[in-house]
């Protein structure tokens, strides 16, 4: 299917830069732009798209509350917020956006979005829900494993579960860690550091000191260097692998071992 997408930014090089990264994307139709939250509520309910890329802050409306507005339609397109401010991330997700991307924004994290977009127009389609577990209107459960299976996400109506094996990676972005299923992506308040302690290495493995990624997805390891690499992740993502951790990441990759005769 074709994705129809609009752009609201009030930057001229922050639309430029998504235009670019869009310019490419095969089954990608960019049907509009605006430039201030005012002219994107008219605009969006002219032009119908699938999806919006959406800046936060603008003149007149702001982007949380042209979100609220598509949110409160019901129907309305699913929505990637994309800012240089990291503490608006669990606005945005209160919100239920697909995606939060910060600026400057990278080609493979824009085309990650349109991807899981993509993935939850078609649910919707077929009548489906994206997958989201029960709401649960009290505190998140105290017993914990030796491991973490799952995350309590706050919500403003209670918690969200998201099961640790539905997670493919984990970003950092400042005070937040954002995680990324095949359909949402989730914010949780935590550090890297309390993470790696929570999280089994066998399904999450800490990469970067910004980053975790479920090595089963990855597909292609790109080398730069000897202490350099870069995860090509099944769905189109891109991570880095920090220097202190490339050794151990190409040992648990079977990288650089002769094959079986």
């Amino acid at each position: 299917m074709t994705i129809r997408v609009m752009i609201v930014d009030d930057e001229p090089l922050a639309i430029q830069r998504l235009k670019q990264c869009l310019s490419g994307m095969v089954g990608v139709e960019l049907v509009g732009e605006a430039a201030d939250g005012d002219t994107a509520a008219r605009r969006i309910e002219e032009l119908q798209p699938d999806l919006v890329l959406l800046d936060i802050q603008m003149p007149g409306l702001s982007g949380v509350a042209v979100a609220r507005a598509i949110a409160a339609n019901g129907s309305g397109p699913e929505v990637v917020f994309v800012t240089a401010f990291a503490e608006f991330a669990h606005i945005a997700f209160e919100l239920e956006a697909t995606d939060y991307l910060l600026k400057p924004v990278r080609l493979d994290r824009v085309a990650e979005a349109i991807r899981r977009a993509r993935r939850r127009l078609d649910l919707r389609q077929r009548g489906d829900e994206p997958p989201s577990p029960a709401i649960q209107p009290l505190a998140a459960p105290t017993d914990s494993p030796a491991y973490q299976a799952e995350f309590w996400i706050k919500q403003r109506d209670g918690f969200v579960r998201v099961d640790v094996a539905q997670i493919q990676r984990i970003e950092a972005a400042r005070d937040y860690a954002l995680l990324h299923t095949s359909t949402r992506t989730h914010i949780l308040r935590a550090t890297m550091g309390d993470l790696e302690r929570r999280l089994d290495p066998a399904q999450l493995r800490r990469v970067h000191r910004s980053a975790f990624v479920r090595l089963s997805t990855v597909r292609r390891v790109e080398r730069n260097g000897r202490n350099l690499m870069r995860l090509h992740a099944e769905d189109g993502a891109v991570i880095d692998v920090g220097a202190s951790y490339s050794k151990k990441i190409a040992d648990a990759l079977n990288l650089d071992r002769p094959a079986l005769a």
